[in-house]
């Protein structure tokens, strides 16, 4: 049958992958040395963990910063999603800060496809969940870029198993992604976009490249961010170092492009290759270094095309979560501004070396396996230049970008963030495992390459010599593995030589990646914020909260003292208490205004415990004092909706007393008299925002934790005043105002918004119908802060100091509220579009081999 024949300017055919590109992919597939790279990053992880004695191995606990504050909690509440019991739904959290948006969460903390894996876990394991899931992330990043690593070129299969637990094992993952661990999405995105890169250079998986971009991006988008930068690099060394490097380039190079090494290694696809001007095997020895020739540079542009198409498209089937969660960030109360301050040289170099640990130095580790193979890589003259240089400049580009202020914002989509600034560090291993790799498909390094190669890691130790962060065992563990590893690439490959150089090498991996977990477990605990972990106090509290529980009739709050930043989200039910990237402006705001406290800058609010409050916002229950009390006769709690008379909406002013009864409608503070006491049988409260220490009336004491701008007090109840002229005493720390609450005008107030409340609540988890007294005008006021993405019919939705309000025009019966977040329409509209972007980019596609392979001759 005569061959089909292509006309100037057609697409290529889709042709036969090489014989070095067949092997490539057949070894790819044996799951041996993923299974083995996922069993070093488990040994590794938790034999460290282990060893500190850390949770789930030990008295200490893992109950840090944001683990504890913000991403067991969310598990928690994603838990009680899945299993139907969580008040709200994917859209609106009625359970945290009086009512905010979830989905900005969602794509923030939870979006993982890992993350559902906690349905299978009893709630109260939530944490052993939560350490699963994290053990399980670090383990398939290692699986993936094993993967990557067989899928590049070509060599011994255990080698790519302990180069991808490095990559997993690396030390911003040990020291950082642990406790974070919605950022190990972004550790296994890395090499899967690489693995896109490497498909769209060969011009196959035009359906799934888009879709697994879309996956790492709705993973975690801010990780998946930074991983997408360290793939277009990686991606664009690859073109100019493989000239058989795109679907476009003329002959069976295009097909053949797995990599141009493994093309050159094999002596049957040399014949194959070199008659398309792309040949590997004669001319990579010659160390010509593979450049591009003059046809092959628009190949490489139209692969970089179809690189940012891909990614393009993945982004926008993405955009449903991303743009909510970026316009989320836009309302948010705003975080610390700060500068960039680049870590000194010496720091630098020091975490490049095991059992190091430094909260503001980029966790460079990366076993001293991958810093031998990528130093020696420079010595081997076997390898083409261009490859060993533009590889090596790869590392030290991604180095030195972490260092300047410009791309280090870059890495950052532009904002320094407010707690670890080097947030991309994860790229830089991943950039170094690929290089160390690199030189394997040349063989391994001679002697010389080694020699070359371990002096340059000893004088990196040695410049380290001066940074505080660097540790004895640093030293030692850098040493040994020097010996093992060297050790282990000048054994015979076969026999018990083999098995033994597997050992080394092993045995180096996991021991400075198990000791380095154990160092950073110890020094988590010293250094950070800690909080109680998960017992049978916490149990005990959720089950009265439950027990409690009248949602929507009344709120049940989890009072305090608190475990975490969101304890109605761990703990149960509907109170203040919020922690989050995205706590709104305007709730942080109106708390304020009212007299809450709270830290990091004003995202993490607190529960506030003050009578006027609980009856505006309709706490009927919370937790006080090791039990759950139930509000007192004074204070009933209000229903969700209560109509206020025609006029104006309060405007606050400092005082936060003043404020509530604003709210309110009604003054039930009053002044402390002669000598700053209040009136007996009031109850007497203090508001001192920056202070810290005990604040006292007579026998009852409270500790004060203020002081702005990383935290501001609550206002406090110091107790009934029960004899006169006892008067507070107050810590010293900016001002202080004391108001003396009278709990009989309180009732009052309350009876005469009751009569004006709603008659029927039904909340949904995306809004809410009130049903009005008859005869109702004014403002009806909704108990819930006045967020974007709020829609009410019957009305216009407006705020009312600061919540959720709607005008009542005469003859109105009911109001109905939708909370939709801000961008989830703008989102819906461009996923839709990618979607036909991506059919349409599928179809054309199709269209295109069609008409290259020409009409298909009738057998004779």
């Amino acid at each position: 049958m005569p061959n089909a024949t292509r006309t100037r300017g057609s697409a290529p055919p889709a042709l036969a992958p090489t014989a070095a590109a067949r092997a490539t992919r057949l070894t790819a597939e044996g799951p041996r040395s993923l299974l083995l790279a996922a069993l070093l990053t488990v040994l590794a992880v938790c034999g460290g963990d282990a060893a500190a004695r850390v949770f789930p191995f030990g008295p200490r606990h893992r109950a840090v910063n944001d683990l504890a504050n913000q991403f067991v909690p969310f598990h928690a509440h994603l838990w009680d999603l899945l299993r139907g019991r969580a008040d709200g739904g994917l859209l609106l959290d009625w359970q945290a800060g009086w009512g905010t948006s979830f989905l900005p969460d969602y794509g923030t903390y939870v979006s993982s496809p890992f993350a559902p894996l906690v349905a299978l876990f009893p709630r109260g394991d939530i944490e052993y969940a939560v350490y699963g899931i994290t053990v399980l992330k670090t383990a398939v990043a290692a699986v993936a870029m094993t993967y990557l690593l067989r899928r590049l070129g070509p060599g011994t299969w255990w080698w790519a198993s302990a180069l991808g637990a490095s990559y997993a094992l690396c030390g911003w993952s040990l020291a950082e992604g642990t406790y974070n661990p919605m950022w190990l999405d972004g550790l296994i995105a890395f090499p899967l976009l690489c693995l896109v890169g490497e498909w769209v250079r060969e011009g196959r998986r035009p359906l799934l490249g888009p879709l697994v971009v879309a996956v790492c991006w709705v993973a975690n988008f801010y990780t998946a961010y930074m991983a997408t930068l360290g793939a277009a690099l990686v991606l664009l060394v690859r073109l100019l170092t493989t000239r058989a490097g795109t679907a476009d380039a003329a002959g069976d190079a295009a097909a053949g492009s797995a990599t141009g090494a493994a093309a050159g290694s094999a002596a049957g696809a040399a014949g194959e290759v070199s008659s398309a001007g792309g040949g590997g095997g004669d001319r990579a020895g010659r160390g010509d270094g593979g450049r591009l020739g003059t046809g092959a540079r628009p190949a490489a542009v139209r692969t970089l095309l179809r690189a940012g198409l891909t990614t393009g498209i993945g982004i926008a089937l993405a955009a449903p979560v991303l743009i909510p969660v970026l316009l989320g960030t836009r309302h948010a109360h705003p975080g610390l501004v700060r500068e960039f301050d680049p870590a000194p040289a010496t720091d630098v170099l020091a975490r490049l070396l095991p059992v190091t640990y430094s909260f503001s130095t980029p966790a460079a580790f990366v076993s001293t396996a991958v810093l031998l193979l990528v130093a020696a890589l420079l010595f081997r003259r076997e390898v083409p230049g261009r490859e060993r240089w533009l590889w090596a400049g790869l590392c030290a580009a991604v180095l030195a970008s972490m260092q300047w202020g410009p791309t280090h914002l870059l890495w950052h989509a532009f904002a320094t963030p407010n707690g670890s600034p080097y947030r991309q560090t994860f790229v830089l291993s991943g950039v170094l495992v690929l290089t160390a790799w690199t030189g394997f498909a040349h063989g391994r390094p001679d002697r010389r390459a080694l020699l070359g190669g371990a002096t340059v890691v000893a004088a990196l130790s040695l410049g380290a010599l001066p940074s505080p962060f660097l540790t004895s065992w640093a030293l030692v563990l850098t040493a040994a593995g020097l010996a093992a590893v060297a050790g282990a690439l000048l054994l015979p490959r076969r026999g018990r030589y083999g098995v033994l150089a597997a050992l080394l090498v092993v045995g180096t991996v996991v021991g400075q990646a198990a000791v380095t977990t154990a160092y950073a477990d110890r020094e988590r605990l010293v250094r950070l914020d800690d909080y109680p972990p998960w017992g049978a106090g916490q149990q005990r509290r959720a089950d009265a909260l439950a027990a409690a529980d009248g949602w929507p009739a009344y709120r049940t709050d989890s009072g305090l003292p608190r475990v975490a930043g969101n304890d109605p989200l761990l703990l149960g039910g509907q109170g203040a208490a919020y922690y989050s990237s995205h706590t709104p402006a305007v709730l942080t705001g109106t708390l304020t205004a009212l007299g809450g406290g709270w830290t990091s800058r004003g995202r993490n609010l607190l529960s506030l415990d003050n009578p006027v409050t609980d009856a505006l916002f309709g706490v009927g229950a919370r937790w006080r004092d090791g039990t759950v009390v139930r509000s007192g006769p004074s204070a009933p709690p209000l229903p969700l909706v209560t109509v206020r008379p025609p006029g104006p909406a309060p405007a606050y002013g400092r005082s936060p007393f003043r404020n509530q009864e604003l709210l309110l409608g009604a003054r039930v503070y009053e002044a402390p008299g002669a000598g700053g006491a209040c009136r007996v049988g009031t109850e007497v409260f203090l508001w001192a925002p920056d202070a810290t220490g005990p604040a006292r009336l007579g026998s009852y004491e409270t500790r004060l934790l203020g002081g702005r701008p990383k935290r501001l007090a609550a206002l406090t109840s110091l107790g009934v005043q029960q004899r006169e002229g006892t008067r507070p005493r107050v810590p010293p720390g900016g001002r202080a105002e004391i108001a003396c609450l009278d709990h009989d005008r309180l009732r009052a107030a309350v009876a005469g918004l009751r009569s004006r409340a709603a008659t029927r609540i039904d909340v949904r988890d995306d809004g809410l119908t009130a049903t009005l007294p008859p005869g109702a005008t004014g403002t009806a006021v909704v108990a819930a802060p006045r967020i974007a993405g709020w829609r009410c019919e019957g009305g216009k939705a407006g705020a009312y100091g600061g919540l959720l309000a709607v005008d009542v025009r005469p003859g109105t019966t009911t109001v109905s509220c939708r909370f939709r977040p801000p961008g989830l329409r703008a989102g819906q509209a461009a996923g839709a579009a990618g979607a036909l972007l991506l059919a349409a980019s599928l179809w054309l596609g199709a269209a295109r081999r069609r008409r290259a392979e020409g009409p298909v001759p009738l057998s004779p």
